[in-house]
């Protein structure tokens, strides 16, 4: 099949869950012999120099940016208090994007669009105007619930109030647009079903994010009590990372160091605030951005994930299993993700139960093989990307030829 996959921003490089999530499924799509392009905005918050793409990232049979400016302004999102626009949509809307989108749809003839996540739905008029190809829905969240759980999280009021605000009017168009799409695709069932009780009726499948399993070498690091390390890996420019970090910092870190003061806790992610870069705290390292996240996964004994906001599913996590790492961190964080508590990862909803997973791991040596084996044997049986990529496919390959009466043009 002949697919155009639309993006809010450029999926590389491979440092967050949503750029894994795109750049994995379609170089699977690619591997099965589909033919994929690429039509993404290159915003200033997530700008990729694409004229330095490594040989390897060659799985596009082409690739088209469009730049744009998204930089959140005082000015508009004051502005916004007048309009009826969702602030968080109307920050990806692009004539430069849609004058481009228009050109490829013109010059080609495209048998599935593909559209990573709902940001991209005010193209949707767009690509049915100007082509008869299934317009796919790749949601990898449900939208206005993560900034619901943000705002119930805020205690500030005046933020609380308008975080409420904006989430009102981006929940009103998730909803209003809920059924622009031919088929929707889910990360997982738990988002599938919240999107029929929203009112989505159209064809739909969970589909969840893959990993490229051979990227993912587990380093048998010996677990040695007196170096033993925790990490925290995360963009720290996303709400709900800071959030969970911060909590943990201050109700959790303080007992852990108490208690076994020879444990570290090291800290990675992108665009690392400055206060916490120059972090002073008892057994704390601060890394900012890394080179390598999976190296960095490695050197740790344990990963820790706390989450008390967000939605889909977290690509991190599954990182860290693929490694054979265990990890702790709350049933919202493992939302998404079929794994069973003590099995495939240690669940903690609270302060104390987060300090005696810590300790308990940190007691039992065994506890960390036995965790990290089957956590690792969990993904390579569920979230391999080829294997997730072919079910999709088979899915496009039936609606295109069923519900638009014709053969796939390649």
């Amino acid at each position: 099949m002949r697919i155009l996959q639309l993006c809010k921003k450029f999926p590389f490089p491979l440092k967050d869950g949503e750029s894994i999530a795109v750049t994995y499924l379609s170089k699977a799509l690619n591997d099965l012999g589909h033919e994929v392009t690429l039509l993404s905005m290159n915003t200033a918050k997530h700008y990729t120099d694409v004229s330095k793409l490594p040989p390897e990232f060659d799985h596009y049979k082409d690739i088209h940016v469009t730049a744009l400016d998204n930089t959140i302004r005082l000015k508009d999102a004051v502005l916004n208090l007048f309009s009826k626009e969702s602030y968080h949509v109307s920050r990806f809307v692009s004539d430069v994007y849609k004058a481009k989108l228009i050109d490829l749809l013109q010059q080609n003839d495209y048998d599935v669009v593909q559209l990573e996540t709902m940001y991209l739905s005010p193209y949707v008029d767009i690509v049915k105007e100007h082509s008869d190809a299934l317009v796919a829905m790749r949601s990898h969240n449900v939208e206005f619930e993560i900034w619901d759980r943000i705002t119930e999280n805020t205690r500030f009021l005046p933020k609380k109030w308008y975080l409420r605000y904006l989430t009102n009017k981006l929940k009103q168009y998730e909803l209003d647009h809920l059924n622009d799409y031919d088929y929707l695709i889910s990360v997982s069932d738990r988002d599938l079903k919240k999107f029929k009780q929203l009112g989505y009726k159209n064809g739909a499948m969970a589909s969840p994010i893959g990993l490229e399993i051979g990227n993912y070498t587990k380093v048998d690091k010996p677990v040695v009590k007196q170096d033993f390390k925790i990490g925290f890996i995360g963009a720290l420019d996303w709400i709900p990372n800071v959030e969970g970090l911060q909590w943990f910092l201050s109700k959790v870190w303080p007992k852990v160091h108490q208690l076994r003061p020879e444990i570290e806790l090291h800290v990675a992610g992108r665009h690392t605030p400055k206060d916490m870069l120059t972090l002073d705290m008892p057994g704390v390292v601060i890394h900012g951005e890394v080179p390598d996240a999976i190296d960095f996964t490695n050197a740790n004994d344990l990963m820790i994930v706390p989450l008390f906001s967000g939605s889909g599913m977290r690509v991190k996590i599954l990182e860290a299993m693929a490694l054979g790492k265990p990890i702790v961190t709350t049933s919202l964080g493992a939302e998404g993700i079929n794994a069973i508590d003590g099995e495939h990862v240690l669940l903690a909803e609270d302060a104390g139960t987060f300090v005696s997973q810590i300790v308990d791991a940190y007691e039992d040596q065994s506890l960390i093989s036995t965790i990290g084996n089957q956590a690792r044997a969990f993904v390579v049986d569920n979230y391999d990307h080829k294997a997730i990529a072919e079910r999709l496919a088979s899915k496009y390959q039936s609606l295109v030829d069923q519900q638009y009466g014709r053969l796939s043009r390649v």
